[in-house]
């Protein structure tokens, strides 16, 4: 699929058949997340793959009872690693570069599975501690993005977008 026509055809679904989805495919998202660039080429943050039942539903109940977040064949959950980056940038490198590089790779692993036919949302609504919880309560990171992928199982409707002129300012 040609890039731009991935851009447009990505869309938040929130509906997924059980369809396992390939481990090349797996591996192609988690590759494309590797390659996104980050601060100092750092990559200040992990990713979790999550592929068991339970820590799915826990992670639905964790993500304010999305129950869809279960549904999901495989859920990536992105945390930034806020030390990693403050050791060389400081405070800055903590509070906005390690975000900022765990943002970008769940991104290009959305455009990634755009790109190999499957689907996702990106879910911010969640209980930080909780979802530690579920990952083994790893020391130090912030959890930035749940992405559960699956083949789609509804499509969605095309959803209006803001005018360019709304959004860029030329100076």
């Amino acid at each position: 699929m040609e890039f731009f026509e991935v851009v447009k055809k990505r869309r938040s679904i929130r509906a997924f058949i059980s369809r396992p989805i390939e481990e090349n495919k797996i591996k192609q998202i988690l590759e494309a997340a590797n390659a996104a660039p980050s601060a100092g080429n750092l990559q200040a943050y992990k990713i979790f793959l999550v592929q068991d039942e339970k820590r799915k539903k826990d992670l639905a109940l964790a993500s304010l009872a999305q129950s869809f977040v279960a549904e999901a064949p495989i859920v990536l959950v992105f945390c930034a690693d806020p030390e990693a980056s403050g050791r060389k940038y400081g405070k800055r490198g903590r509070s906005l570069y390690s975000i900022q590089d765990a943002t970008i790779a769940a991104a290009y692993a959305q455009l990634a599975a755009t790109a190999l036919g499957l689907a996702s949302c990106w879910v911010g609504a969640f209980d930080d501690e909780e979802v530690l919880k579920v990952l083994g309560n790893p020391e130090g990171l912030l959890p930035i993005a749940i992405i559960p992928i699956g083949y789609p199982g509804e499509e969605p409707k095309t959803t209006s977008r803001k005018k360019l002129n709304e959004l860029v300012q030329k100076l």
